[in-house]
């Protein structure tokens, strides 16, 4: 039993929309996984108790930046992951 994120796992695909431009915005990953290079490789969860995101690892949520095709802004938008039984 285990909660994941869809998002990371393939199994969604958010349409998220630039506030800046409006265009289309692209999932560049994980929020954590931009802190340093050894991030992506480091535990989740651990990771989720440094993030500075308020309860994120108690709500199940998956933290990720998306990025403007058009402009380039970036953006965090928080993932609510689902459970697998």
């Amino acid at each position: 039993m285990a909660y994941i994120c869809p998002l990371c796992n393939g199994m969604q695909f958010d349409q998220v929309h630039c506030p800046t431009c409006q265009g289309d915005m692209q999932d560049s990953g994980r929020y954590m996984d931009f802190f340093d290079d050894y991030s992506p490789y480091l535990e989740i969860d651990g990771m989720k108790k440094a993030d500075g995101i308020s309860n994120d690892l108690e709500n199940h949520q998956c933290p990720h930046v998306f990025e403007c095709t058009l402009c380039k802004s970036q953006q965090m938008q928080i993932i609510n992951e689902i459970f697998i039984p």
